[in-house]
């Protein structure tokens, strides 16, 4: 079992406590109701969040208002053009089931070679405390930057001070030899420690390494291949955390054990549970999208070495990678089948392809394209039509922009326009025309990856149903926090509330969830995996 222990911390017990024994039950599949629950509506009053209630309500962008019979043939046009992206209940259960399904095929032996999802194991078995104390180092690269950090901490408090240094990673060293990039970044950590005087002292280290990687043990990763527009020569197979020691080692007045390695995923989930014991689940859907979780070990086929007393450990699922072999094919719609053909990696990353903040921007701009070729948006002006023909010219920041308009106020979507030369001449139709499209993609994503939190939730909870004396099937009330990061959850005005809203709608009767902001789990994840990892040797 995950340690999760209480002493020293008010309202903090194991996940696997907080439980209480109901009525004899039959199996329940997952709910196939579409209205919001009446439990959903009570919860959301009595915390005063209206705009989750709204959000449950109205979970469907609502199409513009006709103002002549030219405006209606413009809206039924613009109804049709985004009709597939309103997924169904039904449709986002075949999702949760299906990502379930790869999961547990990523677990297996025999059927993660063929699995999309590749289920890693993190061998993260312990969770934080909160009873962790002293001074950590930390490194995060998973990007165009890279971080040297220090944190503190203070057992018992659930407090983290932290310094940090941030440094651009060139593309020479992006795409250079693979000892150019690690040796940077020892470099770069002892100007760190230096400028901090930290030097003469003996450091634990963990290492955000944000690329997918074959783990081995907490501090044995072996790197599977290079994304983000990494090339570095020579890495690929190799084992990260030795190609750090041996940077670190070029420095004789460093003292620094490499013990930890993860992703920004799993930084996320212990960030989270340092203060929130009951969190078994990481989530980002920023840039990129992934997710990871607390597994059962005895599910866990590839686990090298003797688990001892561990029963459970953090799996990264790497979740993006769903619908590679086409599961997916049926809520693709054309305009994501485009983005797919132009993207870096076609036919990879699908459902990361559908959610994240890399696609939904393009995939809005082909979308606002056709609508102006057909004339629905701008009376097919040609110089705006030009313009939208320019790839990467909108972003999913434009769409969270835009979509933080409360009702009847334009200033932002104008704002956006001007930013994009197409603000000339433009009706009150063509920005609600603009606004449906973009709450149609970002509905759309946050509903997607309602379904796959709901599942990686739904998964969790079958292992707490038990067998009765007399035969029936007893179920227990599971309470669980989501640990959430990412700049798309984050800065999105309504991806939450519509996320929410539909998990409630997807997950099994008896789950009791939250889902609350991580933030930088990339930075204090890795040094709490540092501190854990201590702890336990």
């Amino acid at each position: 079992m995950l340690k999760i222990r209480a002493r020293g911390r008010s309202n903090s017990h194991s996940f696997h406590d907080q439980t209480d024994l109901l009525v004899p039950c039959t199996p329940a599949p997952t709910p196939a109701n579409s209205f919001v629950p009446t439990s959903l509506l009570e919860s959301a009053m009595l915390s005063n969040n209206i705009l989750q209630v709204a959000d449950a309500i109205m979970m469907k962008p609502v199409l513009p208002s006709p103002e002549s019979i030219k405006d209606k043939g413009k809206i039924d046009q613009l109804k049709k053009l985004c009709q597939d992206f309103h997924l169904t209940d039904e449709q986002l259960k075949h999702i949760e089931k299906r990502m379930v399904t790869e999961v547990n095929w990523g677990l297996g032996k025999d059927t993660n070679p063929t699995s999309n999802i590749k289920s890693y194991i993190t061998y993260v078995s312990e969770l934080p405390t909160g009873r962790e104390h002293g001074r950590y180092l930390a490194l995060d690269l998973g990007g165009t930057n890279f971080r040297a950090i220090l944190i503190e901490l203070e057992a018992g408090s659930a407090s983290i001070k932290m310094k940090s240094a941030k440094h651009a990673v060139s593309n020479d060293l992006m795409q250079g030899p693979g000892e150019d990039l690690f040796n940077f970044m020892a470099d770069k950590l002892r100007e760190f420690m230096i400028d901090h005087e930290l030097l003469g002292q003996r450091y634990k280290l963990g290492f955000t390494f944000s690329f997918p990687t074959i783990q081995h043990s907490i501090n044995c990763a072996d790197l599977a291949n290079w994304t983000k527009g990494y090339t570095c020569a020579g890495v690929e197979g190799k084992d990260v955390g030795k190609f750090m020691t041996k940077a670190i080692a070029r420095h004789s007045d460093l003292d620094i054990e490499v013990c930890a390695i993860l992703n920004d995923t799993t930084g996320c989930l212990l960030a989270c549970a340092y203060k929130r014991p009951d969190c078994a689940l990481g989530v980002i859907i920023g840039t990129g999208t992934n997710a990871s979780y607390v597994e059962d070990i005895r599910n866990v086929e590839l686990y090298e070495g003797n688990p001892g007393k561990h029963r459970e450990v953090v799996i990264n699922t790497e979740w993006g990678a769903l619908g590679n072999t086409g599961s997916l094919d049926f809520v693709r719609t054309s305009f994501d089948m485009k983005v797919d053909k132009n993207s870096k990696n076609p036919g990879k990353q699908v459902y990361e392809k559908l959610i994240s903040g890399m696609y939904l921007g393009e995939l809005t701009r082909n979308i606002l394209l056709e609508a102006a070729q057909n004339k629905i948006l701008f009376d097919g002006d040609n110089k705006k039509t030009e313009i939208l023909e320019t790839r990467d010219i909108f972003l999913t920041a434009h769409i969270s922009s835009i979509e933080a308009d409360e009702p009847g106020e334009t200033d932002n979507i104008r704002e956006v326009l001007q930013e994009l030369r197409l603000d000339e001449k433009t009706t009150d139709l063509d920005l609600q025309v603009i606004r449906y499209i973009c709450e149609c993609v970002s509905t759309r994503a946050a509903v997607l990856a309602a379904a796959g939190v709901a599942a990686l939730l739904n998964k969790m909870q079958r292992r707490r149903v038990t067998v009765g004396m007399d035969g029936s099937l007893y179920k227990f009330i599971y309470r669980v926090t989501v640990g959430m990061d990412g700049s798309l959850y984050k800065f999105h005005p309504h991806f939450h509330n519509r996320m929410v809203s539909k998990i409630t709608s997807l997950v099994d009767s008896s789950i009791q969830f939250q889902m609350v902001l991580s933030e930088d789990g990339s930075g204090r994840g890795a040094g709490l995996a540092a501190a854990v990892s201590s702890a336990c040797r």
